[in-house]
């Protein structure tokens, strides 16, 4: 089945505390069920556990696992089994191979290294990858960086390098292009900031942290009523001509006739 439709607010949920899971599922149009970084070392298999007995809606959930090459992620695989999901999210993904090698399980490539962002065109280019994600807090962890961003809060220029580079393979491919988190849970106006950007360049949603982060994603990935009665009258009028045309003194062509098209999908994801 795999995540269908999904909205532009996903959520990561600790695996190892199952408690939670209808609630971020209630809350998040995704909820992504994470045993890697969201857990101990010690608490995963108590995670493996509770991700088979507290199942949620397969097509609504992905499952972050470990990382390629590991004996975790082999754990997390047989755990996966027992279970409905189909869609995993591989953390530090640096190969093709670490996608393909989970077929027929469909992949959210995680890019945090350096040889990831390397590499990332070439890992959503291949059939079971779907989504491409990027993480700066590792990215600058590998490098040896002691800041991701500046003072001021927006990312330094290899943060961004990175981020353009996952959004253009993804978009390049058909994939789903998913912003990082941000850590900051208190600077609701800064992630609003972020969230803006994202919307702007072409992501096609952001991650949260934190379940009071999501009502922030929703209201910026929502048009303006007068963004979508715009996009409504342009590709009504647009039924009615042949190529080119003049609507409300600009010149619409096909790519004015797909960014009108995204703010009306993006006006009915955010109010399904």
């Amino acid at each position: 089945m795999g995540v269908q439709n999904p909205g532009p607010a996903w959520l990561f949920c600790p695996a190892d505390r199952p408690e939670r899971y209808e609630k971020a599922a209630a809350a998040a149009d995704i909820v992504i069920l994470d045993l890697e970084d969201g857990c101990a070392a010690a608490d995963r298999p108590a995670a493996r556990k509770a991700l088979v007995d507290v199942q949620l809606d397969p097509a609504r959930t992905v499952v972050r696992v470990n990382q390629f090459g590991t004996a975790d992620q082999q754990l997390d695989l047989e755990a996966l089994k027992r279970t409905g999901y189909d869609t995993v999210m591989v953390p530090k993904c640096e190969a093709p191979e670490h996608v393909t090698a989970l077929v027929p399980l469909r992949v959210i490539v995680l890019v945090e290294s350096p040889m990831g962002a390397l590499a990332v065109t070439g890992m959503v280019s291949v059939d079971n990858a779907v989504a491409v994600m990027w993480g700066a807090e590792d990215l600058f962890a590998v490098l040896g960086g002691t800041a991701n961003r500046y003072p001021d809060g927006t990312y330094r220029e290899v943060a961004h390098h990175v981020r353009s580079q996952s959004l253009l393979a993804a978009k390049a491919h058909g994939r789903l292009a998913l912003d990082s988190v941000y850590l900051d849970i208190k600077d609701l106006d800064g992630l609003r900031a972020e969230v803006d950007d994202a919307v702007a360049v072409g992501f096609d949603a952001k991650v949260a942290i934190h379940p009071t982060q999501l009502p922030v994603i929703r209201a910026g990935y929502a048009p303006s009523a007068d963004q979508v009665q715009w996009a409504r009258h342009v590709l009504a009028a647009a039924a009615g001509e042949r190529g080119v045309f003049a609507f409300e003194g600009i010149m619409v062509d096909a790519p004015v006739l797909r960014r009108a098209e995204r703010i009306v999908r993006l006006a009915a994801d955010v109010s399904s």
